[in-house]
């Protein structure tokens, strides 16, 4: 969670006053802690009394700021966690050298220690890189999202090459534990690592590319998954592939259709012909196609009737010759909206859209049809009646066809307002 300007002068005061800094902030966000360092730094440069208090319960003065006469910074005693974060956070990079001297095997303040590692001043980064580097790395991995955050900042990779390095060649169960991370890159990273690791089971890769939430990760999985399938670990259908084709996601639907080919049951991909996806369809040609098999005579027999599954007349229209337009082009008065749009669509991969014939579909009733006719439309919007196009933007007209004639009345160089 972000830190406010009002919230970083609180917590500034409590740390001054000792306070334990995960009493104060949420020490594990690294939101938290990115936006603490900024926070510091202007209010340091703004408030310096707040850094000069001798009102801390030690009775310990912070004798640094970026008026600083002195030319070292000194402690007056022991400097507690509280004292230390201000001071690694400070726009004086003598303090923040100084307080990487103190700092040296308080996990407390690893994650400060992380930010500096990135620091502009080069004494101060290269101090902060010494301590990373001896730092046990399980601290590594339990701030793995803070690394991840710095290093998109200039100068910024040491820390993750570091976390790489260890997530790579460490023990097995540090990469493991960052599988179920919230956070996105480190989520991303672990898996990725697991992945070229091969710690992860077949069947687990197939689960996660189906269940996980980020795209990235669901691919990496998914593609993992097909690549095991020649090791025979498991039931290649029931745990793997079976999995990858229930899926809500083209993409991952589409490495389950590849994955049949492996398995040896092409003629199984035959039903994704007609998937509402054109990545699945064009995996399921593909697939069958490795078995000797024409896709066009399945699109053609769905096409006979097509209510149940739309996207065959698509799928035709991808794969099927010029001969087929005639065919298609007869569905485009076809009752169910979805086998109208899907028969645009057909007669455009086709390259066989004839004016006359879609002209009429801007009058349709169903969104998905006007969008698919507009689409096929305006490379001949020069030659439809300017009549009707200014006729879609009549009052009461529905909005998708008013939008239709904008966009044909403005592909034909009309100046609609």
């Amino acid at each position: 969670m972000a830190i406010s300007e009002d919230g970083a002068h609180e917590a500034v005061v409590r740390l001054a006053a000792g306070a334990v800094p995960d009493q104060v902030f949420d020490v594990t966000d690294p939101v938290a802690w990115t936006d603490l360092d900024v926070r510091v730094r202007e209010l340091a440069w703004r408030r310096p009394e707040l850094f000069h208090s001798n009102a801390s319960p030690s009775g310990r003065r912070m004798s640094w700021g970026p008026d600083a006469s002195a030319p070292a910074v000194t402690w007056r005693g022991l400097p507690g966690d509280a004292e230390l974060v201000l001071a690694l956070c400070h726009p004086d990079g003598r303090v923040r050298e100084a307080a990487l001297d103190r700092s040296r095997g308080r996990s407390a303040l690893f994650a400060p220690v992380v930010i500096r590692c990135a620091d502009w001043a080069g004494p101060v980064r290269d101090r902060a890189r010494a301590i990373l580097a001896e730092a046990p790395r399980p601290l590594l991995i339990t701030h793995a999202a803070l690394v991840l955050r710095v290093a998109r900042r200039p100068r910024g990779g040491f820390a993750e090459h570091l976390l790489t390095l260890t997530l790579r060649e460490g023990p097995a169960a540090l990469a493991e534990a960052l599988l179920d991370s919230a956070d996105r890159d480190t989520a991303r990273l672990a898996y990725r690592t697991a992945v070229e690791r091969r710690l992860l089971p077949v069947a687990r890769l197939a689960r996660t590319a189906v269940r996980h939430h980020d795209v990235a990760v669901q691919g990496m999985c998914a593609d993992a998954a097909v690549a095991a399938l020649r090791e025979g670990e498991c039931d290649a259908f029931s745990d793997v592939v079976g999995p990858l084709l229930a899926s809500r996601q083209p993409r991952i639907r589409a490495a389950g259709v590849t994955a049949l080919r492996r398995i040896g049951r092409h003629a199984d991909a035959e039903p994704y012909l007609a998937d509402r996806s054109a990545l699945v369809r064009a995996c399921a040609r593909w697939v069958l196609r490795q078995a000797g098999a024409d896709p066009a005579p399945v699109y053609r027999a769905l096409c006979a009737d097509p209510a149940a599954r739309p996207a065959a007349v698509v799928g035709l229209g991808e794969c099927g010759v010029r001969e087929d337009a005639d065919l298609v082009r007869s569905l485009l008065v076809h009752p169910v909206a979805g086998v109208r749009a899907c028969a645009v669509a057909g007669l455009r991969a086709l390259e066989q859209v004839r004016v006359d014939d879609v002209q009429p579909l801007l009058d349709d009733a169903s969104a998905a049809v006007v969008r698919g006719a507009t689409a096929a439309l305006l490379p001949s919007a020069d030659r439809l009646p300017r009549e009707l196009l200014r006729g879609l933007l009549a009052e009461g007209r529905p909005r998708h066809q008013r939008v239709a004639g904008i966009r044909l009345l403005r592909a034909a160089g009309v100046r609609v307002a």
